[in-house]
């Protein structure tokens, strides 16, 4: 609820404060005196948009503060998505610098215009006849039909879902669209494993591979020196043999004469072991090696291939080779997944969808029961405001595709008068039966939502007698759900108020400015007093105010 208004500097008003309840303040004046201009100071703290010829001393600055009770608003949430520090008792301030710069505050904290407009429309609603377009929209419609059919939890939960299924339909897209992208390299990785794969070069020990061929290229030339080498060990005169032998002769006498050479002695013994093990080594090897020009040839081509594919791939060994094979799997692997992640998408999307048509069945039923009641309430409160012959009819008809708050399209059709026909609001009802349709929903909603605090600006001009009683009373039981303000010309509405405040003129120095009052008792009996019977109070005006208040 709005508690205090302040404004400095604005049109007509020097320095204004006022305070208020809760309940229905009824707001009264001459013409001229300046009510509109408290709705236009208001306005400013709601986020519209200044207009500098309203400032009253350009050289000064110029403030509108407000203060606002939030508890019962739920707007927590607003205020943790704006970063802004809430506070049950929550002051918005505007000001106008001399400079014609325009800066807007939440509880001290600097915000852009559109974030103190949002507040706004969560905290007051300002009605006259000239603002009652929103009547007309889908949107406003729809909040009529789910605070009474008590479908706004759903059409959340369906929002979100919606919301769901776009990001799900766009990550879709994407996947779809790489997967297209992809498909190429994808072949061409597939195609690199299975060539790799198929040649088993992975498997091959290179090392041993290029030692085979170099034995083979060589053949006659290592049975050559293998054969020399032999001669070598195991010639008659020159052999190492032969000349071994002599030499452990020679210290096996030295070592009889002195023990000192036996140990140069076992070492010479140990050494033709060793020899006779390198020349039967060397026997095996001349009796292996036999030329082998087809084996040849398939190592040759095995080391090709081996060698084609390190120059294919950049690589200069089986490892690094091995190290390419495996990052082309990880490709081919995460394009495969692609399809995978395609199959679960669908699927999720799937199900998200019957889950949006679910909810969207259920929001529809829900809303298409309450229409009888709604319809019946608006004739009845439409009778008591003077529109006699007023019949409703409300549509909901199925959607072909999703839509923001549901899968229905509603039609809100009016016949205001005796043997009309049907139109909707915007082309059957004029400017004074939209603001008392109005009325009507408004007061319908309160019992249902709670609604932002309402100012009424002069919506009963025009009216008079029983019907002003009703709107009245209208009024008066809307306030104990909610905070109501009324700008009014009618005593009848007036003496309604919990609180009266006047606003009027005064000329000082050569200026005019507005001032606002809280009426006292005795000063309220006389201000609706003159609105019945003009400046001049007589007595059964008196009377007549008397019996109003009370």
């Amino acid at each position: 609820m709005l508690s205090q208004l302040y404004i400095k500097n604005y049109a007509l008003i020097e320095d204004l404060h006022a305070d208020f309840d809760l309940g229905l303040t009824t707001i009264t004046g001459e013409t001229g005196a300046g009510k509109s201009i408290l709705l236009g100071g208001l306005s400013l703290v709601l986020g519209r948009r200044i207009d500098l010829s309203n400032i009253k001393d350009p050289t000064k600055k110029s403030i509108i503060e407000c203060v606002f009770k939030l508890d019962v608003y739920n707007l927590k949430s607003f205020f943790k998505t704006h970063d802004l520090e809430y506070e049950s008792e929550t002051i918005i301030r505007r000001e106008v610098l001399p400079s014609g710069k325009s800066r807007a505050f939440i509880n001290d904290s600097p915000v852009r215009l559109s974030v103190l407009e949002a507040l706004g429309l969560c905290l007051v609603d300002i009605h006259s006849q000239h603002q009652t377009i929103s009547l007309t929209s889908d949107a406003f419609q729809f909040q009529i039909i789910d605070a009474l059919a008590k479908t706004t939890p759903l059409v959340e939960q369906y929002e979100a879902l919606l919301t769901n299924q776009k990001v799900l339909e766009k990550e879709l897209k994407t996947l779809e669209f790489q997967k297209q992208q992809s498909k190429n390299e994808f072949d061409y990785h597939s195609f690199l494993i299975q060539e790799i794969e198929n040649s088993k070069v992975l498997d091959v020990d290179l090392e041993l591979l290029e030692s085979s061929y170099d034995t083979l290229s060589n053949v006659e030339q290592i049975q050559s020196e293998l054969e020399t080498s032999k001669q070598i060990i195991d010639s008659e005169q020159y052999g190492l043999n032969s000349n071994l032998l002599s030499l452990k002769q020679h210290f096996q006498k030295l070592r009889q004469i002195s023990s000192v050479y036996s140990t140069t002695f076992e070492r010479l013994q140990s050494l033709g072991i060793e020899l006779d093990d390198i020349y039967s080594e060397i026997e095996t090897a001349i009796d292996q090696l036999q030329p082998d020009p087809e084996r040849l040839d398939g190592i040759a081509n095995k080391l090709k291939t081996v060698r084609d594919f390190f120059d294919k791939h950049s690589v200069n060994s089986i490892e690094s080779l091995n190290e390419v094979y495996s990052i082309l799997k990880q490709k081919t692997a995460l394009l495969s997944n692609c399809e995978q992640r395609l199959t679960n998408l669908n699927d999720l999307l799937s199900k998200n969808l019957e889950k949006i048509n679910n909810i969207s069945s259920e929001i529809s039923e829900k809303r298409k029961e309450i229409l009888p009641k709604l319809v019946s309430k608006m004739e009845s409160l439409l009778l008591d405001l003077g529109m006699p012959y007023a019949k409703f009819k409300i549509e909901i008809k199925p959607s072909e595709i999703f839509l923001s708050n549901g899968k229905d399209k509603l039609s809100f059709l009016l016949k205001a008068n005796k043997g009309g026909q049907f139109l909707s609001l915007k082309k059957g009802a004029s400017g004074g039966e939209l603001s008392r349709i109005m009325l009507a929903v408004k007061f319908i909603m309160s019992k249902h939502k709670q609604l932002p605090t309402i100012i009424f600006d002069e919506i009963d001009t025009g009216v008079s007698g029983e019907i002003s009683n009703k709107m009245a009373a209208i009024m008066q039981e809307m306030s104990r759900h909610m905070q109501v303000f009324t700008i009014t010309h009618l005593p009848q509405i007036a003496a309604k108020g919990t609180q009266h405040l006047k606003v009027f003129k005064i000329e000082k120095n050569n200026t005019t400015t507005t001032q606002l009052k809280l009426l006292t008792a005795e000063e309220r009996l006389d201000e609706i007093a003159q609105m019945l019977g003009g400046k001049q109070i007589t007595a059964s005006a008196k009377a007549h105010a008397h019996q109003l208040l009370n």
